[in-house]
């Protein structure tokens, strides 16, 4: 494998380092361009305040509730995670081997046969973009959403909202984060810390003092909470508890927030996939103990949780179980919780953006391909993203169906994004290297159960919600995502201005390359980020 000289990695420090992660993103044939701030915890925080446990639970309930009641909550909950773990190993490995915000469409390219790695990556880098500006739009879609519904629990249920109304509370969401994640890394970093904090809280009162409060006519037999199965949307109860499984699959998702955050994390070889793994872990554990207090604490009444005037199933719950004023006052910080989930969704996507931007792929990669001068972040493609996020959100005015269309698309074009790297480390010939990080011999059989089951769910997920099909009903994730992806392809082979004739993957952002140095070793560069993952970056 060719290497760098330590003359030449020493050149990149920009700022002192107790560990080598500019030396590994030197060997990825990229410059450090960002403040190191991230410690491993904060890298965790990232991870999960994306999940947004409590609140991303809240968002989606409706799934599962409809699909299944309370057996679906319960045990599919305890199903999907062990499918999301396998997921997160995959990935993990990868990320351990080269921690680039590229990330996947990156790993895509070093991996994938010359023949066709350009477009793979072109490909997964789009999938991975829209992936990340729907997860902006669904996390602050279903923020304002809960922002109504605490209206209409301080309101005894008389609150009615509309679309227009919803669409302006989203576009305020949309544009505040916007302005908070333009800050700098140091205090983004930081933040992290107190989204922690609060989510765990949260988790905790759900899990210990709901059931607790739950007045008696509202507590369920461990029959009902454990072992009941309803399907109210028309589906065989299979199918049924299959699309129930959309609710984990959304929570716990994301699984590549970390890895965007690589080149602001310190020790990333090790911090990022811990902080994969971690996350999963710790949402899986927390979540199934969520669900199961719910279970126990919905009353047996699913379709009045389902139909209330507030608006969210979960809200219902609380609104039952602790009153108007308990209720309100635990739903604000289930708010103000989805708000910080928002604000890191839009945080990991600006970075998803810049990187695929830096490799000149996206249109207008010149202007989104900047470091603000005093913020040391990449404010234009902060704003990028929210711009996109706000587009998206007109959807709303097409309809329900329209809108939650969006939340399917989060996950489906992420698992489109996450199927194709690590396939490619096993379908084509290639010497991967594992970084710190190393599943050894349960590698192929983790990724083989992590690929065939987004393959699986990929496919459930463009069906619609329940069985009597209309206009009104249908799912559009295949129209939206379908749509997307097909422009995608076209500006890929678009005579004379397509991605065909001059997309070559990821490039070195080096000096000399852009001042028109020593070509010889811009050359050299792009010869050792061709081959460094497979030869593990991380290697000495």
């Amino acid at each position: 494998m060719a290497t760098r000289t330590p003359a030449a990695a020493s050149k990149l420090h920009l700022q002192p380092n107790t560990d080598d992660s500019e030396e590994i993103l030197a060997k990825l044939g990229y410059k450090q361009e960002f403040h190191r701030a991230f410690t491993p915890l904060e890298v965790f925080g990232v991870a999960f305040s994306y999940i947004g446990l409590l609140p991303s639970i809240a968002s989606v309930l409706f799934y599962a509730v409809p699909n299944g009641g309370p057996l679906a909550m319960v045990w599919g909950w305890a199903i999907a995670s062990g499918f999301i773990m396998c997921i997160g190993l995959a990935m993990a490995e990868l990320a351990s081997a080269a921690p680039t915000s590229g990330g996947v469409f990156y790993w895509t390219y070093s991996l994938a046969s010359p023949r066709c790695r350009n477009f793979l990556a072109w490909i997964v880098g789009y999938s991975n973009t829209i992936q990340s500006i729907t997860a902006v739009a669904s996390v602050d879609w279903a923020c304002a959403i809960q922002i109504t519904a605490a209206v209409g629990i301080a309101s005894d249920q008389a609150y009615a909202t509309t679309n227009e109304q919803l669409y302006g509370i989203y576009a305020a969401l949309v544009l505040s984060h916007a302005i908070l994640v333009s800050l700098g890394t140091k205090f983004l970093a930081r933040l992290q810390r107190l989204y922690i904090l609060l989510n765990v809280c949260l988790c905790v009162i759900v899990i210990i003092v709901l059931p607790i409060a739950t007045p008696s006519k509202y507590r369920n037999s461990a029959n009902f909470a454990l072992g009941s199965f309803t399907s109210l949307d028309g589906w065989p109860s299979v199918f049924a508890f299959i699309l129930s499984l959309m609710a984990p699959l959304y929570t716990i998702g994301g699984y590549d927030s970390s890895v965007h955050m690589s080149e602001e994390a310190s020790n990333a070889a090790t911090a990022i996939p811990w902080a994969i793994i971690s996350s999963i872990a710790m949402s899986a554990i927390l979540g199934w103990g969520i669900n199961v207090s719910l279970a126990f604490c919905m009353g047996t009444d699913l379709n009045a949780i389902l139909t209330s005037p507030i608006g969210q199933p979960m809200a219902q719950i609380l609104y039952n179980s602790l009153g108007k004023s308990g209720a309100l006052a635990l739903w604000c910080f289930v708010i103000l919780a989805q708000y910080m989930m928002g604000s890191s969704c839009l945080l990991v996507g600006s970075r998803q953006t810049f990187a695929f931007a830096r490799d000149g792929a996206l249109p207008f990669s010149q202007y989104l391909y900047q470091i603000n001068g005093y913020t040391r972040t990449p404010v234009n493609t902060v704003w990028f993203d929210a711009a996109l996020a706000l587009a998206i959100g007109l959807l709303a005015f097409a309809g329900t169906q329209a809108i939650d269309a969006v939340f399917t698309i989060a996950v489906t074009a992420s698992y489109v994004s996450y199927i194709t790297p690590i396939a490619t480390r096993f379908v084509f010939k290639n010497d991967f290297k594992p970084g710190p990080f190393n599943l050894g011999r349960l590698s192929f059989p983790i990724a083989t159960i992590a690929v065939s089951w987004m393959v699986f769910m990929i496919i459930i997920f463009f069906f619609p919600s329940t069985a009597q099909i209309n206009a009104q009903t249908m799912n559009y994730t295949v129209v939206v995502l379908g749509g997307y992806m097909s422009l995608s392809v076209f500006w890929y082979y678009c005579p004379v201005y397509g991605g065909v004739h001059w997309f070559n993957g990821p490039k070195s952002n080096f000096a000399p390359a852009i001042k028109g140095g020593d070509e010889n070793s811009v050359c050299e560069r792009k010869e050792n980020r061709d081959t460094d993952l497979s030869g593990s970056a991380v290697d000495s």
